[in-house]
């Protein structure tokens, strides 16, 4: 039997033996859409998935949600078999376990179906050989050492945004998605979605209609986080909560005080930004650098490129060019503002001019789903691999660094340092929790 691309022998060989003992300890009826009849994919040509963190927006990718744009989510895909579910929250672990179960139960028309299986700790459901794939759906403060650990366990991996919390985590996933020959893909699907809009608003820029690009209003101000952040009392640790300590992870320990939120420990835009930033970063041409200063002047804080473009953190002044998700282009002859829901340019007229044979077209990809799930098959890099969507988070994340020592700062984008200044370096990292360190 042929493995599939991306699939190495030696993994083939250790699925099929871990495939072969659970079938002799515990036997079931293969039905005919598992070996590819009626137009079903057969089971080994599946990509095998774990979730790890099933809150609500995980939950969404799993089972359908609003910005998965598919009908019954990554469960509800033939060409997908999910095999774990990890949450230290037993609610929502066993919610989604059994929902999992039940689906792929009724797919079967009968029968009990116990393949997918629950943890609370993360490194258990990273040790099996048979998943292929992970998606991070985590706290914000885990996603960046969960995403490395799952690339040295030999997953690909979607995660979340935001990406990462520190610029030097950042880059360690980076390295380490590298290092493993990993297939990465960051939660910031607009390059995807949307009908394309944004897509079609960067090549116009990138192509010179707009002319000679001198700045963009990035609809957005920069975050980035602290661990100090709201501190409350201490309660007792609730039934539900299988383990406190690695909800934490690393993050410094504390009394469990009830506050479980995704973003606990980020302020201004950490939640939101990276999405600006990523088109922003598209638009520029720029998804392998970054700024080389940033100020505070009349339009707030100002990221400066070494071409002269400048970035304002902030929305457009005028109200009829706001975009949600998206900036504002301004060019020499024109400008090009983007968002979910529309496209718009002045003069109009540039939105019809479609690329000529001298333009260069940008990276297509009509599902951020099918897009990941088509790499991991091909190994091809994803349409937000790992060096753009570090180099957005690190765009987002200097915002937040400005923003707390409020003055200017000069950024080398190659050697990702501020120079000669210590204080603003000290930011780019952040003590760990052991085991859990970069």
């Amino acid at each position: 039997m042929a493995t599939r691309p991306g699939l190495s022998r030696r993994r083939f060989l250790r699925r099929s033996l871990a495939g072969a003992a659970a079938a002799v300890a515990a036997p079931y009826v293969v039905p005919g859409s598992a070996v590819g009849k009626g137009g079903g994919v057969a089971a080994s040509e599946r990509i095998t998935m774990g979730f790890i963190g099933v809150g609500h927006q995980a939950t969404g990718h799993l089972l359908g949600g609003a910005w998965t744009y598919l009908t019954g989510g990554y469960v509800a895909r033939p060409d997908v078999q999910v095999l774990g579910i990890c949450d230290v929250r037993r609610d929502r672990r066993e919610n989604a376990a059994n929902r999992v179960n039940a689906y792929y139960a009724a797919q079967a028309r009968g029968g009990a179906y116990k393949a997918c299986k629950g943890y609370v700790d993360l490194r258990e459901l990273l040790a099996r050989p048979d998943i292929d794939a992970v998606l991070i759906g985590s706290p914000v403060h885990w996603h960046a050492m969960m995403s490395i650990l799952a690339a040295r366990a030999g997953k690909d991996v979607y995660v979340e945004k935001p990406t990462a919390v520190t610029v030097r985590e950042s880059r360690a996933t980076v390295e380490a998605v590298r290092r493993y020959g990993r297939v990465f893909q960051a939660g910031t699907q607009q390059r995807s979605e949307y009908d394309g809009k944004f897509r079609r608003a960067c090549e116009l820029v990138r192509n010179g209609r707009i002319g000679k690009l001198k700045h963009v209003w990035a609809g957005h101000h920069g975050g980035m986080f602290h661990w100090d952040a709201r501190l409350r009392p201490a309660q007792p640790v609730p039934d539900w909560l299988d383990s406190w300590d690695l909800w934490l992870g690393p993050a410094p320990w504390r009394q469990f005080d009830g506050d479980l939120g995704a973003h606990r420990f980020g302020n201004g835009g950490i939640n939101w930004c990276q999405h600006y930033y990523d088109v922003v970063q598209w638009g520029l041409g720029a998804d392998d650098t970054g700024p080389v200063e940033m100020t505070f002047g009349e339009h707030g804080l100002t990221y400066r490129y070494a071409g002269g473009v400048e970035v304002y953190a902030q929305a457009c002044p005028d109200p009829a060019w706001r975009f949600e998700g998206g900036p504002v282009f301004v060019g020499t002859e024109g400008r090009i503002g983007v968002g979910r829901n529309r496209i718009a340019a002045d003069p109009p007229g540039i939105l019809a001019e479609p690329l000529g044979p001298g333009d260069t077209p940008l990276y297509r990809a009509d599902s951020h789903s099918g897009n990941f799930l088509e790499c991991v098959r091909t190994r091809r890099a994803t349409i937000c691999d790992v060096e753009s969507t570090h180099r957005a988070a690190s765009l987002m994340i200097l915002g937040g660094i400005a923003d707390r020592l409020r003055r200017p700062l000069k950024w080398d984008p190659a050697a990702e340092r501020f120079p000669g200044d210590d204080e603003a370096n000290a930011l780019l990292s952040a003590a760990k929790r052991s085991p859990w360190r970069v």
